[in-house]
């Protein structure tokens, strides 16, 4: 049964998906790529909130664009070694610069936006724009001198 799952045993398999480095041309064309970032964007009463898993990624190395519609985020995941592609037995780690920009399902206030990075975990925080609510404001008299 497990040959018939995984194939012989001690026979290692590479990720057919995955490009052989002798493959790719010699322009560079793989420094080039970019990955998309995979993302939630969910809410709250006051807030659209962002979160995306971004491990190994400094916020010195993170670039966030935010507008009341739409926000983007990019980056960039440094590797500290190199690997030669005919030593990976599995590659499915994304190293190198990524992207995403999202539409926002409501209107944000890009001023107040905020966000934190903690454990390798981005959580972006875009205030709401409440255009129906109402609220008092307090004036104070000014006396003639």
């Amino acid at each position: 049964m497990f040959n018939k799952l995984f194939g012989k045993p001690g026979k290692l398999e590479t990720n057919k998906l995955r490009a052989k480095e002798s493959d790719l041309p010699e322009t560079g064309i793989a420094e080039e790529m970019e990955g998309q970032l995979a993302i939630d964007v969910y809410q709250t009463p006051d807030e659209v909130v962002v979160e995306s898993t971004i491990a190994g990624v400094r916020i010195a190395d993170l670039d966030i664009d935010v507008s009341s519609e739409k926000i983007t985020v990019r980056g960039e995941r440094h590797r500290d070694s190199k690997i030669a592609g005919h030593d990976y037995f599995w590659q499915e780690c994304f190293w190198g610069k990524f992207s995403r920009s999202v539409i926002l399902p409501e209107e944000i206030d890009p001023d107040r936006a905020h966000f934190t990075l903690k454990r390798g975990v981005l959580t972006i925080h875009l205030p709401k724009v409440h255009k129906d609510r109402v609220r008092k404001i307090e004036g104070k008299e000014i006396k003639d001198d």
